[in-house]
Formats: structure tokens, C-alpha cells, sequence
């Protein structure tokens, strides 16, 4: 359905060519085939997002950015997951709708833009309209937005570095700063609503204040910030001289303080010790992954 585009695949920032209609795999990790996770309720997302009802999410395999702390590093490296169809997927919209979802939360999906337009499609023609959330690092080129931004009610987006030198050294995408920048630009040009996650990470608040900064004083309430503590380190970064450890109380409260110090009214903050909650379901169950098609 997709060989031509997948034949060179220039989806992610990466643009790394890769035959991925051939089978021949992307930086991303993904082939052409359609790879989810997860398809459930979820109810740790902000406010808006989640709801009462829960978001209807759908975690999908495999990862442009590949972060060295990464909490769903099975997902990422494409462990976890199971092959299915664009039919398939459109089902599963149509199935969170029916469970009462509040939305359709799609995280991680940008490799997989056309499997998911396609879907998008193919659900709304039998009956889907639920709000679509694309919940994203970040890391995105400005033409994959405006692509998607006409099925996109809310982008739900990361803003993880401010210098290229840790984005090399934590993402091995040393541009990241500068690409996720012109991304959150392309994303308020649309009529989308907007939330950036600023996830503070240990040794870099200096990083997350500079982005909290850029972003009020570039955007001002045309997007709302959301300060994130739930930074819990992975096995993998155990030993770390700053990734090892989680966010203090001290350095999150000096982070919303910053934030209000240079006139940020409204914004989302986690409650209590984040980094000790599940904000990661079980996704070694597939739950929602298999299923019928949509005929």
C-alpha cells in the first residue's frame, strides 16, 4: 500500500533512506509492517487527555529517537509488539470508541504515519469521531506534521533538550533541539490544541527552565506546558553519573517556581513522588493488539 513512500523513508528526521518497503529496517527499527504494543484505556495522561473516561491509547513499536533512558525500551526496540493490518488498526479505533475512550492517543506513531491515516480513514468512514491525540518526542519534521495535521485534534509533545551536545549524547540526535523547535512551531500553525512535556531530567534543569522559557515567551497560551517529575532511571543507566537517580522534590519545585517566576499561570505538575508510580501498563499482554479486521 505504501512501497513507494517506504521505499526511500524519509518519515522522521532521520531521513534515512531505508528501503523499508523491501523489508530492510529504519533507524527507527520498523520494516513497512504495521507494529503495535497496546491498545487500552489509559489514565495517566494530563488532565485533558485522560479524563474520567480514560484515552483511548494505542502504543506503537519500534522508535525514531531511541533515548538512552528510555522507560519503554522493549516497545522502542520493537521486543513488544505484534504485527497487524491497516483494517486491523481501524478496528481497534472503532473498539476504544465503543469501550467510551476519550480519545484516540497515538504515541510514538510517526513512523507509521500513512498505516495510521489510512486507518483514520477507514474508521471514520464507519462510524469513528473520537478526537485524535498524537503523542509524540518531538521529534518530527515539519512536513509529517502538516500532514497529519488535518486528523489531529491535540499534539501531545515532548521538548526534551535545549543543547545539542546532550540530545547527541542521550538521543544520538544531536539536532533534535533545533528540529523539535520547528516542529512545535509547525504544530501551533495548526487549529490543534497544544502541550509540550518538559521532563526534567537529572543533572539538566538548566536545560528544562531554558525550554520552559522559550516556550512561554515564543507561545505564550497558545500551548500549555506540562512539568513532568516522573524521570524514574531504567536498569540500563543504573550506574550513570546523572541519569541514575531520580528528580528531587528540591529540583522539581525549583523547576515550577522558575515557571512561575517568569509569569507562567497555568501549567500541568505531577503530585507527590512521581518517579515511584506505574505510569507504564503491562504491555508484555498485547491487550487490544489482536483481534478482527474491519470489513
Amino acid at each position: 500500500m505504501f512501497e513507494e513512500e517506504l521505499a526511500h523513508c524519509a518519515l522522521c528526521p532521520r531521513r534515512c533512506g531505508a528501503n523499508r518497503a523491501a523489508g530492510e529496517r529504519g533507524v527507527c527499527g520498523a520494516t513497512d509492517a504495521l507494529r503495535i504494543a497496546r491498545a487500552a484505556l489509559h489514565f495517566w495522561e494530563e488532565p485533558p487527555v485522560s479524563g474520567d473516561a480514560g484515552s483511548g491509547t494505542v502504543f506503537f513499536s519500534h522508535c525514531p529517537l531511541h533515548c538512552l533512558y528510555c522507560q519503554n525500551a522493549p516497545i522502542a526496540n520493537g521486543c513488544i509488539g505484534a504485527d497487524v493490518s491497516v483494517e486491523r488498526l481501524a478496528k481497534i479505533f472503532l473498539e476504544l470508541q465503543e469501550q467510551g475512550a476519550l480519545n484516540a492517543n497515538l504515541v510514538t506513531a510517526t513512523h507509521y504515519a500513512p498505516h495510521v491515516l489510512a486507518a483514520l480513514r477507514l474508521a471514520r468512514a464507519a462510524g469513528f469521531s473520537l478526537p485524535v491525540v498524537w503523542n509524540t518526542s518531538g521529534y518530527e519534521t515539519v512536513e509529517t506534521v502538516q500532514r497529519i495535521a488535518p486528523y489531529v485534534d491535540t499534539f501531545l509533545t515532548d521538548l526534551r533538550y535545549a543543547r545539542a551536545a546532550t540530545a547527541k549524547a542521550y538521543s544520538h540526535a544531536a539536532d533534535y533541539p533545533c528540529v523539535a523547535r520547528a516542529a512545535l512551531a509547525a504544530m501551533t500553525r495548526t487549529d490543534a490544541s497544544v502541550i509540550v512535556r518538559i521532563l526534567a531530567l537529572p543533572g539538566h534543569l538548566d536545560e528544562a527552565k531554558e525550554n520552559v522559557r522559550f516556550v512561554h515567551e515564543t507561545y505564550g497560551e497558545r500551548v500549555m506546558l506540562s512539568m513532568m517529575s516522573q524521570y524514574t532511571p531504567p536498569d540500563s543507566c543504573a550506574h550513570h553519573p546523572l541519569l541514575g537517580r531520580t528528580i528531587s522534590p528540591e529540583e522539581y519545585e525549583e523547576l515550577l517556581d522558575f515557571a512561575d517566576g517568569i509569569g507562567c499561570e497555568e501549567y500541568f505538575w505531577q503530585d507527590g513522588d512521581a518517579a515511584q508510580e506505574s505510569f507504564i501498563p503491562d504491555f508484555f499482554s498485547l491487550e487490544g493488539v489482536r483481534g478482527n479486521e474491519l470489513h
